[in-house]
């Protein structure tokens, strides 16, 4: 069991990682500025659909491992509601309407969100690894 959620949590924390870091600079990078937003808007319901499944997972088999493990998978799987239906609809209509400023903290704020998401895989593969 312990090695299935290894391997749930190494694939989280790549993936969580490959999309926040890679798949989102890069789109800007190589497609147009228009193309690229319409391309981040309608993926990032996939991402987040991914991570509440991948975290719901380790939470319930992480029960059977440890508390420290499930505590910390759940933490991740119920702050991505909140990010995935409130904030990132927030961080679009202010876009649209050109808050600049608005915008530039609710996405700030999902960033550190992710990073955050993304610390706390890393330390569930240290607890199970240990």
């Amino acid at each position: 069991m312990e090695y299935f959620v290894s391997l749930l949590g190494s694939f989280l924390f790549g993936g969580m990682l490959l999309f926040s870091l890679g798949f989102g600079a890069l789109s800007f990078k190589f497609l147009e500025p228009s193309v690229a937003k319409n391309f981040i808007r309608k993926t990032f319901p996939y991402f987040y659909n991914y991570t509440l499944f991948v975290s719901g997972l380790i939470f319930l088999l992480g029960l059977n491992i440890s508390k420290a493990v499930a505590a910390l998978a759940f933490v991740i799987f119920a702050s991505t509601i909140p990010t995935s239906k409130i904030l990132m609809p927030a961080i679009n209509q202010a876009a649209d309407s050109k808050q600049k400023r608005n915008f530039v903290f609710l996405h700030t704020l999902s960033v550190a969100i992710t990073i955050s998401h993304i610390i706390i895989c890393a330390v569930i593969l240290y607890l199970i690894s240990v």
